[in-house]
C-alpha cells in the first residue's frame, strides 16, 4: 500500500521568521530518509515552505477564488511530506515510530493511505484504468 505521511506545521515553522530546522534535525532526518530509501519504502519526500508563500484555490458553485497565504489554522497546515510504499498501516506505524521529531517541541505526523484504482470498484472503467496506467508510466519515465 502507498501512504502519505504528512508533517504537521507548528507555530514556529509558520512564524514570520520562518524558523528552519536545526542542523541536528536536518542530519537526523537525512539519516532517516536514507534508511527509508535503502528499505525501498520512500517514494518521495519534501519539506514545504510556510503557508505565507502559498495560495489556495477555493471551488464553490462553479466559481474559483484564489486565497493568499498565510493561512490561519496552523494545526491544519502541512510542513512536509513523504510518500511511502509499505505492506500495511502497521508497517507505516513502525517506520513512523523510528522517525526523528521533525521540529523542536511538540509536533505531529499523520499517515493516510492513498486510494488505489481497485478502491473505486466499477466506477473505474477499464478505459479509465488504462488511462491511469498510461499516465503513471509516463510520470515514471519523466522521473528517470
Amino acid at each position: 500500500m502507498r501512504c502519505m505521511v504528512m508533517v504537521r506545521a507548528t507555530a514556529e515553522s509558520e512564524s514570520q521568521s520562518g524558523a528552519l530546522p536545526s542542523s541536528e534535525i536536518l542530519e537526523a532526518m537525512g539519516r532517516f530518509n536514507e534508511e527509508l530509501m535503502k528499505a525501498g519504502v520512500m517514494l518521495a519526500g519534501e519539506g514545504l515552505k510556510p503557508s505565507r508563500d502559498g495560495k489556495r484555490m477555493r471551488f464553490a458553485h462553479g466559481t474559483r477564488r484564489v486565497i493568499d497565504g498565510p493561512f490561519a489554522e496552523t494545526k491544519e497546515l502541512i510542513a512536509g511530506f513523504w510518500l511511502w510504499q509499505v505492506r500495511s498501516m502497521d508497517e507505516a506505524l513502525e517506520w513512523a515510530r523510528r522517525c526523528p521529531p521533525p521540529f523542536e517541541g511538540e509536533c505531529e505526523i499523520e499517515i493516510r493511505p492513498l486510494f488505489e484504482a481497485e478502491d473505486f470498484g466499477e466506477a473505474m472503467s477499464p478505459e479509465l484504468r488504462d488511462a491511469e496506467e498510461r499516465m503513471r508510466a509516463e510520470l515514471a519515465d519523466r522521473q528517470r
